[in-house]
């Protein structure tokens, strides 16, 4: 069965964007983007790349581990305000939302269904697993369906922002175990944890 893998960045202090919710990659983010992070990527993680960075690395590597992502539609509309309809034309991409009516691009599907049944029955279907991108919403809508979290840390603190899951999210505590983790010179480190059975 496919397993649900919530990939993100995260600050130190556990937040996943600012106060504003922005891009923290983007051109007035504050997330440090070192040449061995950005290889790390290249290399570990090329389908989590959207499309611009894809086309200016010339990376074209299919990538082995997703073929689906999800994203909330905050996080969605980043991409539009920049004029990317599509940041993953590589991947089947979902933007799970209430209010949009129409894509704006005829490969990203609107879900408007509840993402917890989504998620189940796409666990289902044949394919690679599914990268949970964001936002914090939409990640603590999942919560209890994540299999497996893979935290980029950033080398940094920011005080406020929005967290790695909603406020919303249930209290409902959960044991991980450390899978791998690898430690860039630069100071990030990649985690991956896998959830511990029920």
């Amino acid at each position: 069965m496919r397993k649900l893998v919530h990939y993100i960045g995260t600050t130190l202090d556990g937040f996943i964007a600012g106060p504003d919710g922005g891009d923290p990659t983007g051109p007035n983010g504050f997330w440090p983007i070192a040449e061995d992070y950005v290889q790390h990527l290249v290399t570990e993680y090329p389908e989590t790349l959207p499309v611009q960075a894809r086309q200016a690395l010339s990376v074209t590597a299919e990538g082995t581990r997703f073929d689906t992502v999800l994203e909330g539609r905050r996080s969605y509309e980043i991409g539009l305000a920049a004029g990317i309809a599509d940041a993953y034309p590589h991947l089947r991409h979902l933007v799970f939302s209430r209010t949009l009516t129409e894509s704006p691009n005829p490969a990203v599907e609107l879900v408007a269904d509840d993402p917890v049944a989504t998620v189940r029955r796409l666990k289902h279907q044949d394919g690679k697993d599914i990268w949970l991108l964001g936002g914090a919403q939409l990640a603590g809508a999942l919560y209890s369906e994540i299999d497996t979290l893979i935290l980029k840390v950033g080398p940094l603190t920011i005080g406020n922002g929005i967290p790695l899951f909603s406020r919303e999210a249930a209290f409902d505590p959960r044991t991980w175990t450390l899978a791998d983790h690898t430690v860039l010179k630069s100071g990030a480190v990649f985690l991956t944890y896998t959830r511990v059975s029920d």
